[in-house]
């Protein structure tokens, strides 16, 4: 693997050294997973002291403007990566690099005329997309967005590109710089703002700022690391026309951009529907609607780790697989799609279980000047939530993989639909009101990874065994989350008298023993029960070392 720089072009120390060390140890999928686990950590330590900084008004401006930004990126952005790093992975495959390299140029001019075209859509168009939320304080943090969708976008292309050679190391540092610029100056432009006298929503607004700042320099290094590394080209090597070349990823990139923007349109239709409703049907004020909201968005941030560790193991399915159909070889591509179910089995159940045993002191801990009582309990509705948020994503990528790209374009409108049928009518009962958004949530991915899962047994070539796959580690989770549950309430009894007057640090030292606990047994029975081969611990670097350590046959 190509050596790695940790300064960045302006001589400014990015990455720690010790971090450079480990990316350069790990390879393939264990490389952006670490990445990808770094980033959202940096995230979460973004996110959550953001929020508290915010409020939970400024919380829903920052949200907002998020859900706009996220979901022209995906329009613009969602399926020509993964179409680049199938076909770069082909091309490597047959050992055409000329015509690998060429796919990525015709690539990178689609992005950049992608991106600029969002970017107007964003800049100029910010109060209507606002106005299209219910939420017109929402514009500021629009436009503060507006320029990382077009570095975003670029962005996009030479990871596609990185990760079609199964080179992943530039991609996990380029997030991890994107993520730390955007803790130190979201941060600090929004307690600045704060400081000054600043409406929250002017807060949020450079809170975002940092993100964009963050885009530009992760650009800048992607860019000097594909310069400095890009592999020598083939002379005399025929390539496609470069109107051959974008028709194929169009013809590629459409149905995956149709299913990726899925995701992403439903929730900023959820958005408006479930912010709309709140006020048109419940009477509540704009105020309110943002409390409410906020406290929603908070959740948000929780359930959505889960399924970002799925990123990674996504990320690398797709060209992984591809390139074993591509060389006819059955026997690998059985073996990648086998194990990444199991090893999908076995991070989302304990994740999404320990959210639900958990949301109530996990809230609490994190927002604590946030409805607790209110955002608990739609945590827990999300927790399970996000177990079908995983199993969905692998199951597209699979999908995708064997070019049945159209399968979860057609599973995600019927779980979207139903999604926005439900929010539609349980928001406005008052009796429900904001809970209504994640019990439509639940049912929409738990549907949507039902038909995913039928698709894929029915196109695989071979056989699959979900029970086989899934009720052991079901079974495990379930009794970690009880056990998790126990050994917190347990904690509580004896170390907080009141939950409105319990601090911090004992609440960290309660829900930290509950959640130490919990891994212990959850890895005991793993184990005890079976539920990891081999196979699947050999995807991981040293992984058939740590199989004879525990055992594992």
């Amino acid at each position: 693997m190509a050596s790695l720089e940790s300064i960045t072009p302006l001589g400014l120390p990015v990455v720690p050294p010790v971090i450079i060390w480990i990316l350069a140890f790990l390879g393939g999928a264990a490389v952006l997973a670490f990445g990808i686990v770094a980033v959202k950590i940096i995230g979460a330590v973004f996110k959550i002291p953001l929020r508290n900084i915010l409020g939970e008004g400024g919380s829903a401006d920052f949200s907002n403007a998020y859900n706009i930004y996220a979901t022209l990126l995906t329009v613009s952005t969602a399926g020509l990566p993964v179409a680049l790093s199938k076909l770069v992975s082909e091309s490597y495959a047959l050992g055409r690099t000329r015509q690998a390299h060429r796919t990525f140029r015709v690539s990178l001019s689609v992005f950049l005329v992608l991106g600029v075209a969002s970017f107007a859509l964003m800049w100029w168009g910010s109060d209507l997309l606002a106005g299209f939320l219910n939420n017109p304080r929402a514009a500021y943090g629009i436009r503060a967005l507006a320029p990382a969708v077009v570095c975003v976008g670029c962005l996009s292309a030479f990871r596609g590109y990185a990760q079609g050679r199964q080179y992943m190391t530039p991609t996990a540092v380029s997030q991890i710089i994107e993520a730390l610029c955007k803790l130190v100056l979201g941060l600090a432009l929004s307690m600045w703002l704060l400081r000054i006298g600043q409406p929250d929503y002017i807060a949020a607004a450079g809170a975002i700022a940092g993100v964009t700042a963050g885009t530009i320099l992760s650009l800048v290094y992607m860019a000097i690391d594909y310069l400095r590394h890009r592999p020598a080209l083939r002379r005399g090597e025929s390539c496609a026309p470069d109107r051959a070349i974008l028709r194929r990823l169009l013809a590629l990139a459409i149905p995956i951009t149709l299913s990726s923007s899925m995701v992403s349109l439903i929730t900023l239709i959820d958005t408006k529907l479930v912010q709309g409703r709140l006020q048109d049907a419940l009477g509540y004020t704009l105020d309110q609607m943002r409390a409410a909201y906020g406290n929603y968005s908070a959740c948000m941030d929780l359930y959505n780790l889960p399924s970002s560790l799925m990123v990674a193991l996504t990320a690398s399915v797709i060209p992984a697989v591809s390139a074993a159909v591509t060389q006819r070889d059955r026997r690998q591509s059985a073996r990648i799609v086998r194990s990444s179910l199991r090893v999908t089995a076995l991070l989302a159940f304990p994740m999404g279980l320990g959210l639900w045993a958990l949301s109530d002191p996990l809230f609490r801990l994190f927002y604590r000047s946030y409805n607790a009582e209110l955002g608990g309990s739609l945590l827990a509705v999300l927790g399970i939530a996000s177990i079908f948020v995983c199993l969905m994503l692998i199951t597209n990528s699979i999908l995708q993989a064997y070019g049945r790209v159209s399968v979860p374009i057609v599973t995600m409108l019927v779980g979207g639909g139903v999604k926005i049928v439900l929010n539609y009518n349980l928001v406005a009962l008052p009796s429900v009101n904001i809970h209504g958004a994640p019990i439509g949530t639940l049912v929409c991915f738990a549907l949507t990874a039902l038909l995913n899962l039928i698709a894929v047994a029915r196109i695989a070539p071979f056989r699959l065994n979900y029970p086989g796959y899934f009720l052991r580690p079901l079974f495990a989770s379930l009794v970690m989350a009880f056990a998790a549950r126990g050994v917190y309430a347990l904690a509580a009894h004896f170390l907080i008298p009141s939950v409105e007057e319990v601090s911090r640090l004992t609440l960290l030292l309660c829900v930290g023993l509950a959640i130490g606990v919990a891994v212990v047994i959850y890895g005991v029975l793993v184990l005890a029960l079976h539920c990891i081969r081999r196979s699947d611990l050999e995807l991981l670097p040293k992984g058939d070392k740590l199989a004879r350590l525990l055992h594992i046959s």
